[in-house]
């Protein structure tokens, strides 16, 4: 790419991102310069993939170093959202890692795609970073939930009920809501979204029916992980004796 070009690809990623950060503000909403700061890392951190990419091929192992980094990253991020509840952060990196290594093992396992650098680091980013969203959903439901059934759960609790099973009921409903993007997103495959899988495999050469068999195995894998995710961390939540403090409103 020249000059001009890598200019009028910075110019476009600055006006898009600009947007929305103007039209955060004139709603109020207050996220301040974390849009920009975002894409930025976002844009440091792909640089830096790239390179240690582009020796995959030739350094094997450094695609499990690739795969340590991302399970590191994701637990970091997964346990800093999760810190409100008791246990909080060591649930979230347990379930970050079972629900992302399970996943990408079992899609291994079942011969859906072949042990190759380009497509364990395919496979092992997507299911990574879900398990890292489920994370971040579930804690932040089974929190709100707490708050609202605070009475209730105390009920449970004091007619003899375990904590588990005071807040199973609330613990399954969050679970469900963190999945339900998830199961949008894979139902409206094709009609609504054309996922990055499908398209970079497109551009990457594969036929349209090579690219749809990889994108259903990237939307099946992360569903693994998604279910994997959730219900780890619901049931080590569950666990606790110890009910969070009440957020300040």
């Amino acid at each position: 790419m020249s000059v001009w070009d890598w200019l009028r690809f910075g110019g476009g990623i600055l006006a898009l991102v600009t947007t929305a950060i103007l039209l955060l503000r004139l709603h109020g909403v207050a996220l301040r310069w974390l849009p920009f700061t975002a894409v930025l890392r976002a844009a440091v951190q792909l640089a830096a993939i790239s390179v240690l990419l582009s020796g995959a091929n030739q350094w094997p192992w450094l695609v499990l170093g690739f795969i340590a980094l991302m399970l590191s990253t994701a637990s970091w991020t997964g346990a800093s959202r999760a810190e409100g509840l008791p246990g909080g952060r060591r649930n979230a990196v347990i379930s970050v890692v079972a629900g992302g290594m399970s996943s990408l093992l079992l899609t291994l396992l079942v011969g859906l795609i072949s042990p190759t650098p380009q497509h364990v680091v395919a496979i092992a980013g997507s299911v990574i970073g879900n398990a890292m969203n489920i994370v971040t959903l579930t804690s932040r439901r089974i929190r709100a939930d707490l708050d609202a059934h605070r009475g209730e759960v105390e009920g449970w609790l004091a007619l003899g009920a375990t904590p588990s099973q005071s807040t199973a009921w609330l613990r399954r409903l969050s679970v469900r809501e963190s999945l339900l993007p998830n199961l949008d997103q894979t139902r409206n495959t094709g009609l609504v979204t054309l996922p990055g899988a499908f398209i970079g495999a497109l551009f990457g050469g594969a036929s349209p029916v090579e690219a749809a068999m990889f994108q259903l195995t990237m939307l099946s894998a992360i569903l693994v992980s998604a279910a994997v995710t959730g219900t780890l961390f619901s049931t080590l939540s569950g666990r606790s004796p110890v009910l969070p403090a009440p957020q300040e409103s």
